[in-house]
């Protein structure tokens, strides 16, 4: 998420941009003010991104602070008004990721109006976390925790706007879970689950798409090597660029080693790119002749 305030005041390319490879692309926007949201939106046009996304499901006192979030669910007509503002100012999709509910609003009848109120305002696709935010008294994380989760109230936002594009986030943590969902949703958000174990996303795009093929561990290293010396002649810190990698290896011999090589900003920080190179050829070595290792494929 990107605030308005941020891309009005501060370094639009710093905020925006991003690489050729990762199309499609979304810029999620977080504000309340129409006439902002409007101005960075067709900032995010302007830069190439794919859709515009409206965060209404944040529930952080920092982004409530700057009435934002999911604190907007409590007045959709707000919501509306901002996204006739930025559907009137870009030709790419305006879509919104919100929550079922905010603290005790728990009824479907709660966010059924609050989507209903948005479809007539012309929005078609919603991203919904299936779990109530609360604004008081809970972090972030216990948010994305401790609420429980509603998928068959979700379920029903399909069923009540059939026309509409509904996905489901929240929960989601392997390619079972999803699969679980198939024909009650249109699509499946995984967030934190791809962040601790990117091969997540493999396993689901072989399973759905066999076609798109993978590729081979040796040549995600070696794509990433020269993705890294890219950004760090931006002035990106590697210790940055290499944060996706964490998780990568997990279940083979010396993955702790080597989510601690790529963790540790002091080593980082006077490293160069190849460094990504060398860690994985001794992590190779260390699993050589393992049968037992995870499959070792990425998505293309």
């Amino acid at each position: 998420m990107v605030t308005t305030r941020a891309l009005m005041y501060g370094s639009v390319g710093r905020h925006l941009d991003f690489n050729d490879e990762e199309h499609p692309v979304a810029l999620q926007l977080g504000g309340s003010d129409p006439f902002e949201l409007a101005h960075c939106a067709k900032l995010g046009e302007r830069w190439g991104y794919d859709e515009i996304n409206l965060n209404c499901g944040c529930p952080s006192e920092r982004v409530q602070k700057g009435a934002f979030g999911a604190c907007l669910m409590a007045d959709p007509k707000l919501v509306a008004e901002c996204l006739i503002a930025m559907q009137e100012a870009v030709t790419i999709p305006v879509t919104v990721k919100h929550r079922l509910g905010i603290d005790d609003h728990d009824s479907y009848a709660f966010v059924q109006d609050f989507v209903g109120t948005l479809y007539e305002a012309g929005c078609r696709v919603f991203i919904v976390h299936a779990r109530n935010a609360i604004l008081k008294g809970l972090s972030p994380k216990d948010n994305r925790e401790i609420p429980p989760l509603r998928y068959d109230d979700a379920a029903r936002l399909k069923n009540d706007f059939p026309e509409a594009i509904v996905v489901l986030n929240g929960g989601l943590t392997s390619l079972e879970d999803c699969e679980a969902q198939i024909g009650r949703f249109d699509g499946c958000m995984l967030g934190r689950a791809a962040w601790h174990d990117p091969r997540v996303l493999s396993r689901i795009s072989q399973s759905w798409w066999p076609e798109n093929g993978y590729v081979e561990d040796d040549l995600i290293i070696e794509a990433m090597t020269g993705y890294a010396e890219r950004q760090m002649q931006k002035g990106v810190p590697l210790r940055v660029i290499v944060r996706p990698l964490l998780g990568m290896f997990s279940g083979w011999r010396g993955a702790r080693i080597w989510r601690q090589n790529m963790s540790d900003a002091r080593w980082l920080d006077g490293s160069q790119a190849e460094v990504i190179r060398e860690c994985w050829i001794e992590l190779k070595k260390q699993n050589a002749g393992r049968l037992d290792i995870p499959v070792m494929t990425s998505t293309t």
